[in-house]
């Protein structure tokens, strides 16, 4: 029996890239989104399912999850993608959209997660696989809301491996570099308030600097290719980058200390 996979956030960028990915690995695929009427792609794939999950809506997590067990018998490997960048100075950002950023990248994902437990937890076996982000190792200006959410995928994925190894589930986190996706656009949200002045010399220089960075990025494909050999390798290995920007800073991130990096970064981004 092929194995299953079901991929959050799966209408573009990394989570397409992966649902195409496995679909021609022979694996059976669940590729979710919010709006599933839209889909042109990957609805004419074999062994893939398209359907509507949306990871603040408790309902239709547990609708997909039971659908796509009721069609391919076994969920093997959960991939956690859906999520999106807010960034810009705290002041510019409502309580409403703070709440939204964290509810999509950390509770959603929790959401989800807990609803394939039980599944997983009956059969001793399965992968949950978070995607996180080289800004889930290190901060970026602006980045108060996005590395926060991203800094707690991390943490809870490293607690989570300890709770669910002993039953036979494996916990991966993969932590992509800048990847040529569309966050930048409709995955990016970039809030600012000119009436702040003091913060616009850093945001006018963070603009520039993130696009430059978000230009040379790799293809969503590799980041499909490491899902698929985090879940793959026979190893307990809990993290794996994707990228060689994504290896450079999470191994400064590792080696230097706090000043160094800093001053780096600040460097980096003309601060």
């Amino acid at each position: 029996m092929n194995k299953t996979i079901l991929i959050t956030g799966a209408s573009s960028g990394i989570g397409k890239a992966t649902a195409k990915f496995f679909q021609k690995k022979n694996w059976n695929v669940i590729a979710t989104m919010r709006a599933p009427e839209k889909e042109k792609e990957l609805t004419k794939l074999g062994s893939v399912m398209v359907i509507r999950l949306d990871v603040l809506d408790s309902t239709s997590i547990q609708s997909a999850v039971n659908i796509g067990i009721a069609k391919f018998g076994k969920i093997d490997v959960l991939v956690n993608n859906a999520g999106y960048g807010g960034f810009g100075p705290l002041e510019a950002w409502d309580m409403n959209g703070i709440r939204q950023q964290f509810d999509t990248n950390v509770i959603g994902l929790l959401a989800v997660t807990k609803s394939v437990l039980a599944h997983m937890r009956a059969n001793k076996s399965g992968f949950i696989v978070n995607i996180s982000s080289n800004g889930g190792k290190m901060a970026l200006p602006l980045g108060t809301l996005y590395n926060g959410t991203k800094f707690a995928v991390e943490g809870l994925s490293e607690a989570l491996h300890y709770e669910l190894g002993d039953i036979g589930i494996k916990v991966k986190i993969v932590e992509p570099g800048a990847i040529l996706t569309d966050f930048d656009g409709r995955s990016l949200d970039f809030r600012n308030d000119e009436s702040l002045t003091e913060y616009q010399t850093i945001v006018r220089k963070f603009i520039a600097t993130f696009k430059s960075v978000m230009s040379k990025g790799s293809p969503a494909t590799v980041v499909a290719e490491v899902i698929y050999e985090a879940v793959t390798d026979g190893t307990s290995q809990l993290r794996y980058t994707a990228g060689e920007d994504a290896r450079k800073y999470v191994a400064n991130r590792q080696t230097l200390d706090d000043e160094t990096f800093f001053d780096g970064m600040k460097a980096y981004f003309g601060l």
